[in-house]
């Protein structure tokens, strides 16, 4: 059974997840099975072998035996459709986690530039008072402006 390889993971997040993911051979199979059965190959065969079921008269209508093996397969695959559900809900909360970690950075990194910007405020207002104190007639007027108040 040939199946196509998972695109390479761009997040470092899930690239590790992913590589978390593949060291428990139960994940491994769980996966290749889910990609199989959601494909067409898989719907394909499926048509094939039950049109051949019928047409070959395996066993005669009501189909039981087949009704049973395709009951079997449902409850099978209904619970590896829910083992994939499962498993992007953890791709899903990897991805929130990073994200709750930058959001926090990105605080942080917001409050240091908002105290640097209070300081630089602070330091430009002493600098002002300074040079205030020192022209005799007051603050310096900018030049270029009206002498009328």
């Amino acid at each position: 059974m040939i199946t196509k390889a998972p695109l390479p993971r761009v997040n470092p997040a899930l690239r590790e997840h992913a590589e978390q993911r593949r060291q428990k051979w139960e994940n491994r199979v769980a996966d290749q099975i889910t990609r199989f059965a959601g494909s067409m190959k898989f719907v394909y065969i499926h048509v094939v072998w039950f049109a051949a079921w019928i047409i070959f008269r395996v066993e005669a209508f009501p189909f039981g035996l087949l009704t049973m093996i395709v009951s079997l397969e449902a409850i099978f695959l209904s619970t590896f459709v829910m083992i994939s559900q499962n498993r992007a809900d953890e791709r899903r909360q990897v991805l929130a986690d990073q994200q709750w970690r930058t959001v926090q950075d990105e605080e942080q990194q917001n409050e240091k530039l908002l105290r640097l910007s209070s300081e630089i405020l602070d330091l430009t207002k002493a600098i002002y008072a300074t040079g205030a104190a020192r022209t005799p007639g007051g603050p310096a007027r900018p030049r270029g402006g009206s002498e009328t108040s």
